[in-house]
């Protein structure tokens, strides 16, 4: 899967999944932007180990959240480099709790960070996109946005709102030769799945058919995989990666 002379911007990528996203597309050969909202260490950290294997990468801040901020990180990007070939959105986080209990501004602060900054990236990407003819957008949703769980009334919505805004996008731009594709990940340590308890993490585990949590590399190279030309003619789906919990 080599991605040598592509530019590819990863958002929420200063650690965890977006990290290794970023460090796997680089190792196959693209240009990658960093984008980090607060994170500015720890996304340099990322750009240092890119640029000390050989790559090439720069680091961007942006609350993809924000649609001006959206706009003004695509064209960050393509001031910088000419040009954007694959936009992974990945930024994204929680605030559990039950719905009896959840404010409205838990429900918006999800909801906007999970799936609004999917639409203000991609619709900020996509000109540029349709005008060369080509692209990779990989959008990352969860299983909890297949199948549901308790506590996570706004991440499920707003992931499973994901998946819908992937399919329908899909269908709009696969005309002008651009691919757009989820994928799920399951149970992947990270700082998200922290506050899982010791009984919850056993629980989830035994529920997986493959008997273990995934790693961030396991998503990564999923990942690369629908933004090589190896996926070309793949489009509008859903990986799962989730070793078999919920099986579509």
């Amino acid at each position: 899967m080599k991605l040598e002379n592509k530019i590819a911007l990863v958002t929420g990528a200063s650690r965890g999944i977006g990290r290794a996203i970023a460090l796997d597309l680089a190792a196959r050969g693209a240009t990658v932007a960093v984008n980090y909202n607060a994170s500015a260490a720890a996304a340099q950290e990322v750009v240092d180990a890119i640029t000390a294997a050989g790559g090439r990468a720069m680091a961007i801040q942006a609350d993809v959240s924000r649609f001006e901020a959206a706009q003004a990180l695509v064209k960050a990007v393509t001031d910088a480099y000419g040009r954007l070939d694959i936009l992974v959105n990945n930024a994204g986080t929680t605030r559990d709790m039950l719905l009896m209990s959840m404010k409205e501004e838990d429900w918006d602060h999800v909801v906007a960070a999970d799936l609004k900054s999917v639409f203000n990236c991609c619709k900020a990407a996509s000109r540029g996109l349709i005008r060369q003819r080509s692209g990779r957008i990989v959008n990352i949703t969860s299983v909890v946005g297949l199948a549901g769980q308790a506590g996570q009334t706004n991440y499920a919505a707003a992931k499973a709102g994901v998946i819908g805004f992937t399919k329908s996008l899909a269908k709009e731009l696969g005309s002008r030769g651009i691919t757009v594709n989820c994928v799920a990940p399951g149970f992947i340590p990270t700082a998200l799945t922290e506050v899982l308890t010791p009984e919850q993490k056993d629980a989830a585990i035994k529920a997986t058919p493959l008997g273990r949590f995934g790693t961030p590399e396991d998503v990564a190279h999923a990942v690369s995989f629908l933004a090589s030309d190896l996926a070309g003619y793949i489009t509008g789906a859903v990986l799962s990666v989730d070793g078999g919990l919920v099986m579509q």
